[in-house]
């Protein structure tokens, strides 16, 4: 907990300064892990270097302990809170799949209703299958050109909350994984003034708490909770991620509940990671991240510069569905030169060696942030304009609807846990889903447990799968069967 009236330093980065010492002390281990500072392990030492394995060490009195803290890793997370202007803040070294569920396990218990989008990612779903509690969908609109769900509006969380007066919590993407935000602002007030607590995954919206000329961060919007994804954006390890609480939220509680799930073995390579990566955006966030947003800005002018591809940015916002766009996402629209985002993501891989954060049937996403420079930015942008010239071609037969509205027969708890049998893709139409299917990422599911399968979620899956979209979550790994309730 932040400590009233005292000014943090946030040049420090207690974690790191305390594995240091650590080193230096040269102590004998005789605890876990087995490969005792790397000399068990003389390739895995080579491969991640001397320095790295001697500090993946084991909790101990002088490095504190993850699941109590007490001492450097409660400084670490006090520090933490105090950058990100929240009440308090978690270590998670589960990634933000384990902030997101400890986000909803803590507000939602078995039947408690809770409101969200559709559009969430599956941890959200996963958690409802943990805890039983059960989704209210505002289903989002679809911007018809480029086949994306936008955000929640105002009405649809008004009407939701109006129906449901006994729901817990309003859960927010801010933003989606294409950069679009809602009121996040308004729909705070609402949860707050029907009783009901307001939940952020800001999984993609870590640089809101320290760019200028950003969306609204979920705390300064007065959030209860947020989930922020610290390795996407912020510069820590991949896996590592912050839970932010508000003040109306018990912290002896949400540890509690993270405990149940999240690892006794703390990996202090992550929350060192936490540590370093907190300190640098505390103290370097403004600079940063507007150097990523002039980066993204330009790349945009580019692109649409040059024709046939539409990335598109703040020209979208409509003051409600759209209220913001995080100008730091490079989203781009591919239909038009008649081929689908996972086409072009394959190509720039394959034939350019530019990764890209993911293709989907209609738009590609290129995620810019601290470690990107501008000469990456120029090969990206070049590349784009030499596969229009060698590979566009008409765009018809093409997919564009990115979202299905869903059909909701079952909660996900009841539907996973329920009897079901395995049938062929074919045979599962009209029948009720008791598993997901996504393409990976973004992790948004077409089809979640609880949901009836109809031909439109059909030919989509069967779409994705011949464009070479990564599908996940079935039982069948090549999804050519569905488990399905009895």
């Amino acid at each position: 907990m932040i400590q009233e009236n005292k000014k943090l330093d946030q040049k420090r980065a207690p974690i790191h300064e305390a594995l240091e010492r650590f080193r230096q002390m040269r102590v004998v281990p005789f605890d876990v892990p087995g490969h005792k500072h790397g000399k068990g392990n003389p390739e895995l030492t080579e491969f991640l270097g001397r320095r790295c394995v001697e500090v993946d060490v084991n909790s101990m009195k002088p490095l504190d302990n993850l699941c109590h803290p007490v001492s450097v890793i409660r400084e670490a997370e006090t520090l933490a809170a105090d950058a990100f202007g929240s009440k308090n803040a978690f270590l998670m070294v589960g990634g933000t799949t384990s902030s997101v569920q400890s986000m909803v396990l803590s507000t939602c218990k078995r039947k408690d209703e809770i409101i969200l989008p559709r559009n969430v990612h599956r941890s959200v779903i996963n958690a409802l299958v943990l805890c039983g509690a059960v989704p209210v969908y505002v289903n989002p609109e679809v911007d018809s050109r480029l086949g994306i769900s936008l955000g929640m509006k105002r009405e649809q969380v008004r009407k939701a909350i109006r129906e449901h007066p006994g729901a817990v919590a309003v859960l927010v993407n801010n933003p989606t994984y294409y950069g679009i935000c809602s009121d996040l602002r308004a729909i705070v007030d609402m949860a707050h003034e029907a009783g009901m607590l307001c939940l952020a995954d800001e999984a993609h919206g870590t640089h809101f708490y320290f760019g200028d000329n950003l969306p609204v961060s979920a705390m300064a919007a007065g959030a209860d909770m947020a989930a922020v994804s610290m390795h996407k954006s912020g510069g820590s390890l991949t896996q590592s991620s912050f839970l932010l609480t508000g003040p109306s939220i018990q912290a002896g509680y949400v540890r509690q509940i993270i405990n149940l799930t999240q690892t006794t073995s703390g990996s202090y390579l992550l929350m060192s990671s936490l540590d370093i990566s907190r300190r640098n955006l505390a103290l370097r966030g403004k600079e940063i991240f507007k150097h990523v947003s002039d980066m993204a800005e330009y790349a945009r002018g580019e692109i649409n510069a040059s024709g046939g591809y539409y990335a598109f940015g703040s020209e979208l916002i409509n003051n409600d569905s759209i209220f913001d766009f995080d100008k730091t996402k490079l989203s781009i629209h591919t239909l038009d030169i008649g081929l689908a985002g996972i086409e072009v993501y394959d190509i720039l891989r394959d034939e350019y060696d530019i990764q890209i954060e993911f293709g989907d049937l209609g738009n590609i996403l290129a995620y810019l942030s601290i470690g990107d420079r501008p000469q990456e930015v120029e090969r990206l942008v070049s590349a784009l304009s030499d596969i229009r010239r060698r590979h566009s071609t008409k765009a018809t037969g093409l997919m564009a609807q990115e979202y299905i509205d869903p059909q909701v027969v079952a909660t996900p708890q009841d539907a996973f846990y329920a009897e079901k049998v395995s049938l062929p893709l074919e045979d599962t139409l009209g029948r009720v889903c008791s598993e997901f299917v996504m393409c990976y990422p973004p992790g948004i599911p077409v089809i979640a447990p609880g949901e009836r399968i109809t031909k439109e979620i059909l030919d989509y899956i069967r779409y994705a799968k011949s464009k070479g979209c990564s599908m996940t979550g079935p039982e069948d790994p090549d999804i050519m069967h569905l488990n399905v309730l009895k």
